[in-house]
């Protein structure tokens, strides 16, 4: 008797990370109720979600972005520059879903925000984006992402990198390549792009994964923050 893809796929593992109690659980229910997912630890600050997700390498983290003790942001950071969790994606829980740590978060290996008053479908979906590799950052977030850049205006222009790591980088990518980060860091979608360019979108998803690669960004949103503190997208005040 013949199975399906999806029955031969193990679930995806989650691991929750907030110091609320209440909402853990709520969110443990939730994610239990789905055949294709498992909550595997639950964490109450940042240094314990750290040591469990070590233990256990989740596939997604569903972390609380302020927490008492070791934060969300300093657990994220610390899970993004360990080479033996590269395959460990954090989703930012946030109360607003334009949080101040935003730029911070992606900077330290977010794969993206979720609102804490999102539906259940939004949650259920954040978990099965992430767990795939994408980036899963809102259009609202996007925009509150690109608004902080905005926000420093001509006299707070990007600062340059050590060494011209920037301009190194920069110098990787094809001509075709930089144009589409143009249009990344103006938060546009591939289908946005592919409009633009005249191209489709299928292309487009090819050159923004080559760009990825290329820069070492994990996913969409730290394009964004490459290209404005790269320069190649520079903050304007009109």
């Amino acid at each position: 008797m013949s199975t399906t893809p999806e029955a031969a796929l193990p679930p995806i593992k989650v691991l929750l990370a907030d110091d609320q109690a209440l909402l853990r659980s709520a969110f443990r229910v939730l994610v239990d109720s789905e055949p294709d997912m498992e909550v595997v630890a639950e964490a109450a600050d940042g240094a314990q979600a750290l040591e469990l997700t070590r233990r256990h390498r989740p596939d997604v983290v569903l972390m609380d972005i302020r927490m008492p003790g070791t934060d969300g942001l300093a657990a994220t950071r610390e899970i993004g520059a360990d080479p033996g969790l590269a395959a460990v994606h954090v989703v930012m829980l946030t109360t607003f879903e334009v949080d101040e740590y935003v730029v911070e978060s992606i900077r330290a290996g977010a794969s993206g925000f979720l609102g804490k008053g999102a539906e259940p479908d939004e949650l259920l979906n954040a978990i099965r984006i992430a767990a795939g590799g994408e980036a899963l950052l809102s259009p609202a977030a996007t925009k509150g992402l690109i608004a902080t850049f905005l926000a420093q205006g001509e006299g707070h222009a990007p600062r340059p990198a050590p060494d011209g790591m920037h301009a190194a980088r920069l110098a990787a990518l094809t001509v075709r390549e930089r144009e589409v980060l143009v249009h990344v860091g103006g938060g546009n979608s591939n289908d946005e792009i592919a409009e633009l360019l005249a191209v489709s979108p299928l292309t487009v998803k090819t050159h923004v994964n080559r760009a990825m690669a290329k820069l070492g960004a994990r996913d969409r949103a730290q394009l964004v923050v490459f290209a404005y503190e790269s320069g190649l997208v520079r903050p304007r005040t009109d």
